[in-house]
C-alpha cells in the first residue's frame, strides 16, 4: 500500500512539532512555517507528497503531534488515516 501526505500549509502555526518528530521529512521554512521536504503543491496549494509504507509510521506521529492538525495522510483510495 502506498500513502500520501497532504499538508495544509496556509494553516500552519510553525510550532515545528513534524519538523523534530520526522526531520528527515519535515523541515521548518524562513517564513516560520513547516515544509514538507520534495513535496508539490495542488490547486489549494497544499503540499502532497506520495510515501512508502516504510514511511507511514514516521509521518504518522508527525500529523499526531501537529497541534491544529493540518497534516493528513491518506491511503491509495484517498481514503483519510489521519
Amino acid at each position: 500500500m502506498s500513502y500520501q501526505i497532504q499538508h495544509n500549509r496556509r494553516e500552519c502555526i510553525g510550532c515545528g512539532a513534524c519538523a523534530a518528530v520526522a526531520p528527515e521529512h519535515w523541515e521548518m521554512n524562513a517564513d516560520g512555517k513547516s515544509d514538507c521536504k520534495n513535496s508539490k503543491k495542488n490547486e489549494k496549494e497544499w503540499e502532497i507528497k506520495d510515501i512508502a509504507d516504510a514511511d507511514f509510521e514516521i509521518n504518522k506521529e508527525a500529523a499526531e503531534a501537529c497541534p491544529v492538525n493540518v497534516i493528513h495522510i491518506v491511503d491509495k483510495d484517498k481514503k483519510q488515516i489521519i
